[in-house]
């Protein structure tokens, strides 16, 4: 089977991803999180979240030492005691030799492997470009369908590719053609859609209000889930690093239903 130097897997991430150069919540705490013992990678596992059940199902699903690379990491809850659920956690890794690499922000705006920019393609969306920004970095991805589709047909789409449960708030044209995408919870973002002159914005999840900020703004808003819509980078990135170093790697499925 072979084999990789954790570091050297860590050393490509840091640089592919960009972890030091883009901006994001200080608990997000991107990159390398937690070192494996034999500090060796024969196997990959991604997860959109490193919850204690998606932990543990790297551990069980087998093989030598693992890299679980997660879009959520260990340590959004800040700096507490490694006791309780974060002991659990982080007594399963060591158990099985997993490393755990994680990345936020800088996996949604990845150009090749981000949320943002897979999911569009995944979407059929043509001659895409930038919009929107998250503190000075380009954050969002818009982009043209082929034909212009009702906005039924989008939801259709987007609900049979993520295998998810979608809500529509119809504020825009019945019939939309230019599509935006930021993934997880940007319902924030509405305005920003309405200013780069979206038909359609697509998005997992907003706040009541932004019902409101939908149907004033005359925009169709998306609502497709925070986790089925970044469910497709880490799956990406792990089809590159798989691609490139030759290790075989798996998805593993946990979703919340939000």
């Amino acid at each position: 089977m072979p084999t990789v130097a954790l570091r050297d897997l860590v050393q490509y991430l840091d640089e592919y991803l960009r972890i030091a150069e883009v901006p994001d919540e200080t608990n997000a705490v991107n990159g390398l999180q937690v070192e494996n013992a034999s500090g060796n990678v024969q196997r990959m596992i991604a997860a959109v979240d490193a919850s204690l059940e998606t932990i543990l199902g790297a551990g069980k699903s087998g093989g030598g030492p693992a890299l679980l690379l997660v879009h959520h990491g260990l340590f959004w809850d800040g700096s507490v005691p490694i006791a309780g659920r974060r002991y659990r956690r982080v007594k399963a890794l060591f158990d099985s030799d997993t490393a755990l690499y994680a990345a936020h922000i800088p996996l949604d705006v990845h150009p090749i492997v981000g949320n943002n920019s897979v999911l569009a393609s995944q979407l059929g969306l043509q001659s895409q470009e930038p919009f929107d920004h998250y503190r000075g970095v380009s954050i969002g991805v818009q982009g043209l369908l082929a034909e212009p589709v009702s906005r039924e047909e989008l939801v259709d789409r987007v609900r049979n590719l993520l295998s998810t449960e979608v809500r529509l708030i119809p504020g825009g044209p019945a019939r939309v053609h230019r599509v935006g995408v930021i993934t997880g919870a940007a319902g924030g973002r509405i305005a920003a859609a309405r200013d780069a002159g979206l038909d359609a914005y697509i998005t997992g999840e907003g706040a009541h209000h932004t019902y409101f900020d939908a149907m004033e703004f005359g925009v169709n808003v998306i609502y497709a889930g925070h986790y089925a819509t970044e469910t497709v980078g880490v799956q990406a990135l792990a089809a590159h690093l798989g691609d490139r170093f030759g290790i075989p790697w798996e998805f593993h499925r946990h979703p919340t239903g939000l």
